[in-house]
């Protein structure tokens, strides 16, 4: 199953107040970026983002985006745009933190 532009639309509304957000179509989903870093993507109707230590305060549930693929955490609460926010910020803070590390 692929996402919708429906769905894509509505949860860029979401992340309308984090500037920096950009969305590429891959293969019938959307990958999703904050100030160039790949934080997560829209699969199958569903937000999810990448797992690091920064995030997991947030008790997500991990879901497997497509065959194949590790796990990521699912983001539930998709009407709270602030939490919203504050989990995709914790995600690129932790991404941005395991790439200094290499």
């Amino acid at each position: 199953m692929s996402s919708t532009k429906e769905y894509r639309d509505f949860i860029l509304e979401q992340l309308r107040d984090l500037p920096g957000i950009t969305c590429r179509p891959m293969m019938g989903e959307f990958l999703l970026y904050l100030d160039g870093v790949l934080f997560g993507g829209i699969y199958d109707d569903r937000l999810l983002v990448k797992i690091v230590p920064e995030n997991e305060r947030y008790k997500m549930t991990e879901e497997i985006p497509y065959d194949g693929a590790k796990p990521m955490y699912f983001v539930e609460d998709i009407d709270n745009a602030e939490m919203v926010a504050e989990i995709i910020n914790a995600t690129v803070a932790g991404l941005k933190t395991k790439f200094k590390k290499r």
